[in-house]
């Protein structure tokens, strides 16, 4: 419980799983904006959750009843499990030393009322919650009978998730990017056999920016480690993008490393209708959760009419279901193989296509560039089959989501089955070209990489190419002009990006390691005095192990120049005033979670009036408030990690923008 990343949630169920034959129930904390700490909403940590086969879950701690009430739909429209709902009596402030609850007994078991009427199975208590709070909640109660334990919805399609993205299929059709495959690509040949994972990175975000909706990760090569590269370019490429992926190999073992250190629900690509396949892939699915590909094919190769796919279909349908894989995590592949070959490979295809899903009412993709293998004009033949195929009713694609052809294609589609509110991806894409034809600017910057500037490759997370982007900066600017001009703003985004939900954890932290080796490689050419920036010491307070939001606060602060003095966890209040002292620390910041340790920060506080009035103290923590903070005697409060660089901005400089030569000397 009280769990605020999906990561960390994935392995301690997978512990827990591993360990134990015991029932799993999780309870993650949400913030006021509806999300985990690491950016998962409900949606999304109930697709995960429900992959890794727990059996409850829901929300714990940060947030009262009231706040719970509204987050619970969210849980409901999800969840095929037991939901948890155990709030805190409201949030805390101070009375005589300690955090009051403001939330009475009876307020409390009326809101819990009208959230068991709304479907929560588990209820409880969180903070602040007293014997008199649970009492009142069971004798308003009483007489509720429980709602039925998940929606009666087996028919619910496929859903797959990232840390903080879903995509469902069957509702609008899916892209799936192919340009991480090096089948037929020498430069990402290359890239991997030279462990250039940041190449890779960079083919993510240009399928991001092209449209594309999931990602496939295929890095089988010849005379490679596949499990070691598969597992490295996933934990690389989801650090820095947030699209969902599909896992893509033949190597069991590499499916079971890629899919352990997976953060999310992923794709599967794939099973086919062999028993080996089957016996091999579907106990993977079933352990680590995922939607799986299934392969129209077997041990006898691949039918060569619509009937024939559809039985091997059928077979791996019934013998997933005996594994215990539910429908909704099937998507089947009938395969659409080249025209120049098979002259009728795309009707058969499709009409495999509609049987399916008239029969097993599943959802299918093709990958739709096969089927102009050998033909010259590609693109052309590859739309042409992607508006025949969805016209079908296909739920996913595998394609070259920066192709200008397929992207037209897919627009007009969209538009015409009326997918697009006001025709606007249509307009927005049309727009793109003139007189008819692909305006090579626009299309370059789309099928190209990124402007690689320093500023660009900190905001995308790139740690190597802002290395070489800050060597390239250097010969013309001076290493103040390119903090203030490129690292200071990059910085600036990336924080107003994750405070708006447009960023989340992961790439927050991988901007700043990006940050951080492009001001170590700048200050090579600094004095040395001028890279040693104001003290901050950071502590999570006595008594309290969690230090997430310390840890991101001093990510912050260090790649905004600070030298952070980080005295870890559960750290007493003299050791703090010690370390202010001997570092002559003019800027405090504290943390906590939980509120048995609120007492404990006061002191903290206190201790460090009593010793050094001239520091000055922030504090955040998920119990925290504004006025609790107040009362403490804090100066600060900070909501989040950048409110924390804000206010040491503020102090040391007097105003919120910093002059580089200000923070590092000159």
């Amino acid at each position: 419980e009280t769990l605020g990343d999906s990561y960390e949630t994935k392995a301690a169920v997978l512990a827990a799983k591993e360990n134990s034959s015991l029932p799993v129930f999780v309870s993650n904390a949400y913030q006021q904006n509806g999300r985990t700490q690491s950016g998962a909403t409900p949606e999304v940590m109930t697709t995960i959750l429900q992959g890794l086969g727990v059996d409850a879950l829901g929300m714990n701690c940060s947030l009262g009843p009231e706040q719970m009430l509204t987050l619970l739909p969210d849980f409901m429209a999800s969840s095929l499990l037991p939901v948890i709902v155990k709030p805190n009596a409201g949030l805390p402030h101070s009375g005589e030393g300690e955090p009051v609850y403001d939330v009475s007994p009876d307020a409390f078991a009326r809101t819990m009322t009208h959230i068991i009427q709304q479907g929560a199975a588990i209820v409880g208590g969180c903070c602040g919650t007293t014997p008199a709070h649970i009492k009142a909640r069971v004798k308003a109660t009483r007489s509720i009978t429980p709602a039925p334990a998940g929606p009666a919805r087996p028919d619910r399609p496929a859903m797959i998730s990232s840390y903080s993205k879903t995509v469902t299929f069957g509702t609008r059709p899916v892209l799936i990017g192919e340009r991480i495959n090096p089948t037929g690509r020498k430069q990402l040949q290359e890239a991997l056999r030279h462990q250039d994972l940041e190449y890779v990175v960079k083919e993510a975000l240009n399928q991001k920016s092209c449209g594309a909706h999931v990602l496939d990760v295929n890095v089988g090569l010849p005379g490679s480690d596949e499990p070691a590269l598969l597992k490295s370019c996933v934990e690389k490429i989801q650090r820095s993008c947030d699209l969902p992926l599909q896992l893509d190999t033949a190597d069991i073992t590499a499916m079971e490393q890629a899919l352990r250190v997976y953060n999310g629900k992923p794709m599967i690509n794939s099973v086919n209708g062999s028993i080996r396949s089957m016996d091999a892939v579907f106990p993977l699915v079933k352990k680590y959760g995922g939607v799986v590909v299934c392969l129209t094919l077997d041990e006898e190769g691949i039918p060569g009419s619509a009937q024939g796919r559809l039985a091997i279909a059928e077979r791996i349908f019934l013998y997933a279901e005996a594994c215990g894989i539910p429908s909704r995590d099937l998507i089947f592949d009938p395969l659409a193989m080249t025209i120049t070959a098979e002259p009728e490979a795309a009707a058969v295809a499709l009409e495999a296509v509609r049987l399916i899903r008239d029969r097993l009412n599943c959802a299918c993709l093709l990958g739709v560039s096969n089927i102009s293998f050998g033909l010259p004009e590609r693109d052309r033949i590859t739309a042409a089959f992607l508006t025949m195929a969805l016209a079908k009713g296909l739920d996913a694609a595998i394609l070259n989501p920066c192709s200008p052809e397929i992207q037209e294609a897919y627009c007009s589609y969209m538009a015409l089955a009326g997918l697009d509110a006001h025709c606007s991806a249509y307009i927005r894409q049309a727009t793109e070209t003139s007189g008819g034809k692909p305006d090579t600017a626009v299309q370059a910057a789309k099928a190209e990489h990124r402007d690689r500037s320093l500023r660009a490759a900190i905001t995308d997370g790139l740690f190597d190419e802002a290395i070489l982007a800050a060597r390239r900066g250097l010969v013309d600017h001076s290493p103040l002009e390119l903090i203030n001009s490129q690292i200071l703003p990059a910085l600036d985004e990336a924080g107003r990006d994750f405070e708006a939900d447009v960023i989340f954890l992961p790439q927050l932290i991988m901007s700043a390691q990006a940050s951080k080796a492009a001001f170590d490689e700048i200050r090579k050419s600094m004095p040395a005095a001028a890279v040693r920036g104001p003290a901050v010491v950071l502590a999570t307070v006595q008594n309290d192990i969690h230090d997430i939001g310390k840890n991101i606060a001093k990510t912050l602060l260090e790649n905004y120049g600070y030298r952070v003095i980080d005295l870890g966890k559960d750290v007493p209040p003299e050791v703090v005033v010690a370390a202010v002292v001997s570092e002559d620390a003019k800027l405090v910041g504290l943390s906590a979670l939980m509120t048995t340790t609120l007492p404990a920060m006061k002191a903290t506080i206190a201790l460090l009036k009593q010793n050094r009035p001239d520091c000055r103290i922030v504090v955040g923590g998920a119990v925290l408030t504004e006025e609790y903070a107040g009362s403490m005697g804090a100066d600060c409060y900070a909501a989040t990690a950048m409110d924390t660089v804000r206010y040491a901005r503020q102090l040391f400089e007097g105003e919120l923008h910093l002059p580089a030569k200000q923070i590092f000397g000159s």
